[in-house]
């Protein structure tokens, strides 16, 4: 048996195939890059049908290849938070807006929840322009006319090979609008998007499974048949292809963005471990919850300043920086110039630097950005810890990191006495995935 898994990220989409352990197969990867418009205002969108050409691209690809055959599931890891508003045939009235979007806001003269604590500890998330409590009214009003519900990408994505596809809880929770113990939509987060259950997805049920339509099956005959499981989140499917998957282990990935998660089994209807109110919490699956902080600084931020600043490539730049010790960088600087992720609402253009004089170098420049993430990333770990009062292994991963020897000893200086080590795993959402889908995740503790 073999694995297809999709991966529907910000920067690209993949196909890949793995074997039945989830681990991926010598050359059995498709891959297109999509773009992200962005401008001046904090748009920053996708066109949902190209998309959608761009996977089916990959499909394309690897059955070309041959490589589908003896496939006998596929597994899908998306972004999570995004929203696209649909017209009655299911056609887009707009671009595709992502998590790095800034502009949604609150409609004049309109309220958040009744008691926001609760609201937080119910859905583990706030009434912020990044949920789609805020997303929803500000899509409805710029829309035009025609709207006749809203969904996400993997939902919209799926929902044209599989005729339909329903939200699974993990990309509902990354909503903001599920009840996190009863797996439903929340009915105070429906009120306060202004929306009704008819104008959001429907949510899989445990264990749904998908199959391709006669057209798709068609063109695919290897998938024909084959179970289609419900899109995971990429946070928690990233986290789970990194072996983090219980409460021993932190996994900080970073990717296009960068963020700290903690993985805890919590089955439904059981009461959920208490929220501190600078972390939200999402859903795995039925059967887990992850709580975590995110970030807008990452891997983009790692391009930008490796692009702006001019810097040395490759052995040049890590040779530079050794002469700088990790966490102790002369420039001090606040690595958020894409915003905040919530529950901050900084807008785009936040980003500072402090500790600068006529001798200060690019390089000087580059780790002190590279130590902020550092830094945020240590406050909010020690917070997650006080969930299960313990300390955590760290694993480590993402591009960015593995592309910088000296960024991964600056996180192990940061993280300390923490035990840090590194994965050099460039699909670990693809393959978390895989291994929620197939119900490959261990019941005990993680490996070491």
């Amino acid at each position: 048996m073999s694995i297809l898994a999709l991966d529907l990220g910000t920067s690209s989409v993949r196909g890949l195939v793995l074997d039945d352990a989830a681990a991926p197969l010598p050359g059995a990867l498709a891959r297109r890059s999509v773009e992200v418009v962005v401008d001046d205002s904090g748009a920053a969108t996708l066109d949902a049908v190209a998309y959608r050409l761009a996977l089916v691209d990959c499909v394309d690809e690897l059955a070309g290849a041959g490589l589908l055959d003896g496939v006998r599931l596929v597994a899908t890891s998306s972004q999570w938070h995004s929203a696209v508003p649909l017209d009655r045939a299911g056609a887009p009235l707009g671009p595709l807006v992502t998590w790095l979007d800034t502009r949604p806001a609150p409609p004049a003269g309109a309220s958040g929840p009744a008691d926001p604590d609760a609201f937080h500890q119910r859905t583990g998330t706030w009434w912020h322009r990044f949920y789609w409590t805020v997303k929803l009214p500000w899509l409805r009003a710029n829309c035009g006319a025609g709207l006749a519900c809203f969904t996400g990408l993997p939902e919209f994505v799926l929902g044209e090979l599989l005729g339909a596809a329903p939200m699974s809880v993990s990309q509902a929770s990354g909503t903001g609008m599920l009840d996190l113990t009863r797996l439903d939509w929340d009915d105070e987060a429906l009120a306060l998007a202004g929306v009704s259950r008819a104008e959001v997805p429907r949510l899989a049920p445990a264990g749904w499974r998908g199959r391709l339509t006669q057209a798709y099956a068609r063109r695919w005959p290897a998938l024909a048949g084959v179970p289609w499981a419900p899109a995971a989140g990429d946070g928690a499917a990233s986290n789970v292809g990194s072996g983090c998957f219980d409460p021993s282990r932190a996994a900080v990935t970073v990717g296009t963005s960068a963020a700290v998660r903690l993985v805890q089994p919590v089955v439904p209807g059981a009461p959920l471990p208490p929220l501190p109110g600078e972390v939200w919490r999402y859903r795995v699956d039925h059967e887990r919850i992850v709580t975590g902080a995110a970030y807008s600084a990452g891997g983009n931020l790692f391009a930008w300043a490796r692009r702006e600043l001019r810097l040395p490539e490759g052995d040049a730049l890590e040779r530079e920086l050794s002469a700088i010790v990790p966490g102790k960088v002369e420039v001090r600087a606040d690595p958020r110039l894409g915003g905040d992720r919530p529950p901050g609402s900084a807008p785009a253009g936040s980003g500072a630097l402090a500790g600068l004089a006529f001798s200060t170098t690019a390089v000087e420049i580059f780790a002190g950005l590279m130590d902020g993430v550092c830094r945020m990333i240590a406050r909010d770990l020690a917070v997650l810890e006080s969930t299960v009062e313990r300390s955590t292994e760290v694993v480590l991963g993402g591009g960015a990191v593995a592309a910088q020897p000296w960024w991964r000893r600056a996180f192990q200086a940061a993280l300390a006495p923490r035990p840090v080590r590194h994965v050099d795993h460039p699909e670990v959402g693809a393959t978390g995935a895989a291994l929620i889908a197939a119900g490959l995740i261990p019941t005990g503790p993680a490996a070491p």
